[in-house]
């Protein structure tokens, strides 16, 4: 199905290898070909690959098919910034952003776009003198730095500093229309991690101002002008409202009993840690975190379904708040968990499967990929033992031993497997399976049920007559040999194994006295020597000087033959064809 083929996709993207990926959505592609979210995925998985000729294909028909999904233009604006098509990114972007204004992977990649657009602009014509402190501004990091200093954090809340910081940001030869504005001023210092003072304010370092006009002032001797102007005060930092203030304390203390929480769930003591979360999740309602971890705490008590109620809510909170994609993830995979602990039959385990397969589209990650496989594997189990029904495996394996009297061999192998499904630990059923198998020609498949016939109950003959078999038909007399032998230790009259062990010599004395034909010779050497045990022998160093002994230096030949070991492997070579004895 394509759903199945979509989430191995996920996986195999999740664990980093694209190419996997790739073929796994293609897939799913040709399995459900309108199913825009498939295109969208291959296309992330070329891009990670920078193969954007190929991405750029799947994120136009992702768009052909779903033109009102803002990731689809995500995807079309990254394929053609790696093609370093610029304006074709900006403007895909830019139609995103038309859908869904708030999206920040679409703002992201639009300011890319931009800034590598203005770049190659610039490559392309003579640039003005670049300004000096141009780098400062440059990407997402020069934002985190101003949020992290106390001071810059807030100018960060009035528009008209924040419009000339992007400004600037988007050309930063704009710098000199703001070296008047003091926080401007402070920013800068921050960003370049050097304090800054007002004009004459010390030794601290100058602003350069030499691309800016110089202010008009009266004539007077040089040495009045270095006295007399005065260090202009240094900015003070915005007032904030009583709610912003409120709103700030309040955040602190849900984060101090978030912490009091993680405290007294490491202590087991689980009724603390609800209380605590609790509290945080009344003082602060836009941090996802404190909801999972309650519900983190109802899955270690049992509480599963005060669990999955609390994953949903997070969920619910986390996509009204735009939260991070790997917090959505962790709601869905404890919920997952919590399913998986109340499930009692297979059936119950589609839910729990499910919500793990979302999770995963959410953020991809091994440990939610585990769970899945488990789940999914507990669930094949349950099914298995729910079928369970020796009764029925009875009567089934009946039907299929008429039809084997009637030659009719499809329609024994269907009721032989409808046994094993009922009942997996029948040898019988096996046995007789195989011996289907072998009458219908489908050899390895015989074999193996042979082996399982055998690995189930040892003791039963019947195993070893039926693995012989196969051996023999696939012309391997060594193999068929060993094979009867070994079952004549369990049942040492059993006259099938004992004409199985005559077939079998007499196969191998032929090959010995060079009874076969050229052809057979041929046939029976090249299939010898795809058989690994065969090929381990010849690659032995020791073997092969023994080999070369038995040629040329007939008194370390004799010395050889004294040797069991080295003997067994000169049989098995002669049994293959593969030496012949004179």
């Amino acid at each position: 199905m394509a759903d199945e083929a979509k989430a191995k996709g996920n996986a195999a993207f999740s664990s980093g290898d694209f190419n996997a990926a790739i073929k796994h959505f293609t897939d799913a592609i040709n399995l459900s070909p309108t199913n825009h979210v498939l295109y969208s995925n291959r296309s992330a998985a070329y891009a990670s690959l920078h193969q954007y000729e190929a991405a750029l294909s799947d994120a136009k028909k992702t768009v052909e098919l779903k033109p009102d999904w803002s990731k689809g233009y995500s995807r079309l604006g990254a394929a053609h910034l790696g093609l370093h098509q610029y304006q074709d990114a900006v403007s895909a972007y830019k139609k995103g952003l038309e859908i869904d204004p708030n999206n920040e992977a679409l703002k992201s990649g639009l300011a890319d776009a931009q800034s590598a657009a203005t770049a190659g602009a610039s490559r392309s014509r003579a640039a003005p003198p670049p300004n000096p402190f141009g780098d400062a501004f440059q990407g997402p990091e020069m934002w985190a730095k101003l949020t992290a200093d106390p001071t810059t954090r807030v100018f960060l809340q009035q528009p008209d500093f924040v419009k000339a910081m992007q400004e600037i940001q988007r050309n930063p030869s704009k710098l000199n229309e703001y070296l008047q504005d003091q926080r401007v001023m402070q920013a800068l210092g921050v960003l370049l991690n050097v304090k800054f003072k007002a004009h004459g304010g010390g030794d601290d370092m100058d602003i350069p101002e030499a691309d800016s006009p110089p202010a008009p002032s009266p004539s007077r001797p040089a040495k009045e002008e270095v006295k007399k102007p005065e260090p202009e005060p240094e900015p003070e930092p915005m007032e904030i409202t009583e709610e912003e203030k409120e709103k700030k304390e309040k955040k602190e203390k849900a984060l101090k009993e978030k912490e009091a929480g993680n405290a007294a769930y490491k202590k087991k003591d689980f009724e603390t840690a609800i209380k605590h979360y609790t509290t945080a999740m009344e003082l602060d309602d836009g941090d996802i975190s404190y909801i999972t971890n309650r519900a983190a705490v109802y899955l270690e008590m049992g509480k599963y379904e005060d669990c999955i109620k609390d994953c949903d809510k997070a969920v619910e909170r986390g996509r009204e708040l735009r939260s991070d994609y790997k917090m959505i993830a962790r709601a869905l995979t404890r919920k997952g968990t919590a399913l998986v602990k109340m499930a009692k039959c297979s059936k119950d385990y589609e839910p729990a499967i499910e919500t793990f397969q979302k999770a995963l589209t959410e953020h991809r990650n091994p440990d939610t990929l585990k769970k899945l496989n488990d789940a999914e594997k507990a669930k094949k189990d349950l099914e298995q033992q729910e079928y369970f029904d020796p009764k029925i495996a009875d009567e089934e394996r009946e039907k299929g031993n008429e039809c084997f009297k009637q030659q009719k061999y499809p329609e024994a192998v269907k009721h032989y497997t409808e046994s094993l499904r009922r009942n997996p630990k029948d040898p019988k059923a096996y046995s007789n399976r195989a011996a289907c198998y072998t009458k219908l020609g489908a050899l390895p498949e015989g074999l193996k049920d042979a082996e399982k016939c055998i690995e189930l109950d040892p003791t039963f003959s019947k195993g070893y007559t039926r693995k012989g078999a196969v051996q023999f038909f696939m012309k391997e007399y060594d193999k068929a040999l060993e094979t009867y032998q070994e079952g004549l230790k369990h049942d040492a009259n059993n006259q099938e194994l004992l004409d199985g062990v005559r077939r079998c010599v007499e196969q191998i004395n032929k090959a010995n006295r060079g009874d076969l034909s050229p052809e057979e010779l041929k046939e029976r050497q090249a299939k010898a020597m795809q058989d690994p045990e065969i090929q381990n022998i010849l690659s032995d160093p020791v073997m092969r000087q023994v080999l070369i002994d038995f040629q040329e230096n007939p008194k370390a030949a004799q010395e050889h033959t004294k040797n069991p070991m080295v003997m067994n492997k000169i049989q098995k070579l002669v049994s293959a064809g593969i030496v012949q004895m004179r």
